[in-house]
C-alpha cells in the first residue's frame, strides 16, 4: 500500500513561496535548506503530508490540473489570513451555484482552494 508522503510545486521564487507556505500551514522546513531550487516544508507538530516547493519557469496553469484543497470550518476568516500572508483572490468564472469553495492563489500564482466544511 502507498500513501501520499510530498505534493510538489514549482516556483519561480522557492524563498517567498517557502514563507507563504510555512505561515500559511503552520509547517517548518525539514531540514535547512542548503540552496535556492528546493525545499520540503512538513507540519510544524504531528505527522500530515508534505509539501515540496521547486524552482520551476514554466508558467502556472491558468486551471491547474493538481491543487491543493485546504480544509476549515472559518472559510471567511482563513480566506483573510491568507490574504493577508500575500494570497489573492482568483476571478473564478467556474463556481458552481452556492459554491463551499473560494479560489486563491499564492504569491507564485498558484491556484488553491479554501472548502467550507460546514456548508453542508
Amino acid at each position: 500500500m502507498v500513501r501520499i508522503g510530498t505534493v510538489v510545486m514549482g516556483a519561480s521564487d522557492v524563498r517567498r513561496a517557502a514563507a507563504f507556505w510555512k505561515a500559511a500551514l503552520d509547517y517548518v522546513e525539514r531540514e535547512p535548506a542548503t540552496d535556492e531550487d528546493w525545499v520540503v516544508l512538513v507540519p510544524a507538530e504531528g505527522p500530515g503530508v508534505g509539501l515540496a516547493l521547486d524552482l520551476s519557469g514554466t508558467p502556472v496553469q491558468e486551471v491547474p490540473r493538481v491543487h491543493l484543497d485546504l480544509c476549515t470550518e472559518e472559510q471567511d476568516a482563513e480566506v483573510d489570513r491568507l490574504i493577508a500572508l500575500g494570497a489573492m483572490r482568483v476571478d473564478w468564472d467556474l463556481y458552481p451555484d452556492d459554491p463551499d469553495f473560494v479560489v486563491l492563489a499564492d504569491p507564485e500564482g498558484n491556484r488553491f482552494c479554501v472548502i467550507d466544511t460546514t456548508h453542508g
